[in-house]
């Protein structure tokens, strides 16, 4: 079972571009906290994003240099870290960050040494296996045959055989 330093049971899903993982993730999560887990999640970006925008308060409080900006209300909470010429943070890191929960999803990370599931799609980028070179991949969901696996396989579709699987695979299923 992979867990981080706060406990939390961290479960993995990777693919390449186009291969159906955050609809996997999205369904997953509904999944596990209809079944009464709390779950987080954690999405790695190659790419820059922000989730802020020009003119308004917060972003004009990093453009003005804040390192981290805090935004508040009744509703939620979000905490912004610029980076500046610091390095990327190590997944470890930002799991660390977060609050206890039953599970963390972790969509992307294909590096990683946590457990996961990968995800293919006919409609993906790239077809080649990650699980081959991956032993921290446990199986593998996909929306077309798959042969020549020596690892569950799993239609993509099959929310709930995934679930089950992967509330065995952390150990997180409740007796």
């Amino acid at each position: 079972m992979s867990a981080n330093k706060t406990g939390n049971r961290v479960f993995g899903i990777v693919g390449w571009k186009n291969s159906g993982k955050t609809t996997l993730t999205e369904r997953l999560v509904s999944a596990l906290t209809r079944r009464g887990y709390s779950v987080s999640t954690v999405k790695h970006a190659h790419h820059a994003f922000d989730i802020d925008k020009p003119g308004t308060d917060s972003f004009r409080h990093r453009a003005a240099g804040a390192g981290e900006v805090a935004i508040v209300s009744a509703s939620r909470w979000a905490l912004m870290h610029e980076l500046h010429d610091q390095d990327e943070p190590t997944l470890d890191d930002v799991l660390a960050r977060l609050s206890p929960c039953d599970i963390v999803l972790v969509e992307g990370y294909k590096r990683g040494h946590h457990t996961k599931i990968e995800a293919r799609r006919l409609e993906a980028k790239e077809h080649a296996s990650l699980a081959v070179k991956d032993p921290h991949i446990v199986a593998v969901a996909a929306d077309h045959p798959v042969t020549g696996e020596a690892l569950p396989i799993f239609s993509l579709d099959d929310i709930e055989a995934i679930a089950d699987f992967i509330e065995t695979a952390t150990g997180l299923k409740k007796n």
